[in-house]
């Protein structure tokens, strides 16, 4: 389904009907509904587990081009991204390597979309003695020690994130995460998904920490990269405050976004820097600036730019989850596809995790930050939470393959969760466990706990990679 502002790309918003009929046609009839994965993996020196330097991962995507039908994505003279016919491999601003996947059917796509890339990714690396690691935050690197990314649009958000919290750049720089993606039918079901989605981030939060580690030590917390975004931008990142209301819908959405400053627009190819002052959406559209009208285009581009843990542009996108290992990489997808795809599996989650308030909300994210699995909750504790809630998505994922006529149920794709739930340890834990020795030892460690060193049917994700592994070759 094209969205407004692809088919009428200059298109000059006249009325905010615009703008909520932007999110209205993220709509899809339920036999349509997909899910995608975008997955940010850190690039390091093989050697000394340091961030690479760009010059480095620009020979990575270069060695990545010859691999398939990637178009070269290029700012200046410098390579920095790739763009498939159905993929994109992109990179973020300390040289984190992303590849944004298909919108799939089934989470068996997923894998085979995710195993065709990892498997070139992979080889490129060991021949530039580059190792690619699923963690949350970059192990080693201090904040000065990362390159930017050249790309216009980090050359003004780099200097505003000074302005706006104290680790905005570390947010840029220094972390990754998974975000997943998924369909609605209609507004209705949109917000509650939403809705779910953010009292959901505890749990992906202490269930998926794994990043312990800053600036070469400990840091205090599991999932550092939550905390990080908490410290990031108030205006655009956390929990969405519209979503109090049990009546919330795309006008509220809408009214959140046009209330955020802006970074930029984008005129003849040239970024124009907004964030001298604060200027919100709202600012643009009412008066314009510097002689530009705001268009469906600068409204995407705008959206693109909010960070909050549930994002609505149009399709849903969850952004709670660390970076992860390889055979954990779709375990995120599995477990919101277990629980959003299916009713009884939502109704069941709802009741579970309905909070009271938004406040409760944040608190558990603190908590989860810190304590991971053994973060309180209402009584008992999110290790309790995440038996329910795995149990829940994987008799979902069971229901889906027996109405959808599936060979197998996605559900083998939890798989890799249930000693995890069943000790109580995150993976940041288990990191921690390990981090002692030399610096070689603890890069080592390090390796053997998120590396994408080898390629392997149980690296990925189990049993259920098997059937893909001839497709990645």
């Amino acid at each position: 389904m094209l969205t407004p502002h692809k088919l009428y790309p200059n298109t000059p918003i006249t009325s905010r009907d615009q703008l909520v009929g932007f999110l209205a046609a993220g709509a899809r009839p339920e036999a349509d509904w997909g899910i995608g994965a975008e997955m940010e993996k850190l690039v390091l020196d093989a050697r000394t587990g340091e961030a690479a330097r760009f010059s480095r991962i620009e020979a990575l995507l270069a060695a990545l081009a010859k691999t398939g039908d990637w178009q070269e994505l290029c700012e200046g003279s410098r390579l920095i991204g790739l763009k498939g016919q159905h993929s994109s491999v992109t990179l973020e601003p300390g040289g984190q390597l992303e590849l944004s996947g298909q919108l799939c059917a089934d989470l068996f796509c997923n894998c085979s979309d995710f195993s065709r890339h990892i498997v070139h990714a992979i080889d490129a690396c060991a021949k530039l003695d580059l190792v690619m690691v699923g963690l949350g935050t970059q192990p080693f690197s201090r904040l000065e020690e990362i390159e930017w990314t050249p790309k216009a649009r980090y050359g003004i958000m780099g200097p505003y994130m000074l302005k706006t919290g104290d680790m905005g750049q570390r947010m840029m720089k220094q972390s990754a995460g998974l975000q997943v993606n998924f369909d609605f039918s209609d507004e209705s079901d949109c917000m509650r998904k939403m809705h779910l989605s953010q009292a959901l981030a505890p749990l992906l939060y202490g269930l998926f920490a794994n990043s312990p580690l800053l600036d070469g030590q400990p840091s205090g917390f599991l999932s550092t990269r939550g905390e990080i975004w908490s410290r990031t931008d108030p205006d655009r990142t956390g929990l969405l405050p519209f979503l109090d209301k049990h009546d919330a819908g795309f006008a509220d959405y809408v009214e959140y976004a046009l209330d955020v400053p802006m970074y930029f627009i984008v005129r003849n190819g040239q970024y124009l820097d907004l964030t001298q002052q604060r200027f919100p959406f709202r600012a643009f559209l009412d008066a314009g600036y510097a002689g530009h009208q705001a268009t469906m285009t600068d409204w995407d581009m705008h959206l693109s730019t909010l960070f909050p843990e549930v994002r609505l542009r149009p399709h849903i996108e969850v952004r709670c989850a660390d970076s992860l290992p390889p055979h954990l990489v779709l375990t995120v997808a599995a477990l919101l596809k277990g629980l959003m795809y299916d009713e009884a599996a939502f109704q069941s989650a709802w009741e579970y995790c309905r909070p009271d308030s938004r406040e409760e909300t944040a608190l558990a994210c603190r908590q989860a930050w810190r304590l991971g699995l053994k973060a309180p909750w209402k009584g008992g504790t999110l290790q309790d939470l995440a038996r329910t809630c795995l149990e829940l998505a994987r008799n979902g994922l069971d229901r889906q393959q027996a109405r959808q006529g599936q060979e197998r149920s996605e559900s083998c794709f939890l798989d890799g969760l249930d000693r995890q739930v069943a000790d109580g340890v995150t993976l940041a834990e288990q990191l921690l466990q390990k981090w002692q020795g030399s610096r070689q030892d603890k890069l080592k460690a390090l390796i053997e706990h998120s590396g994408f060193f080898d390629f392997t049917s149980a690296q990925v994700t189990g049993k259920c990679a098997e059937a893909q592994l001839g497709s990645a070759d």
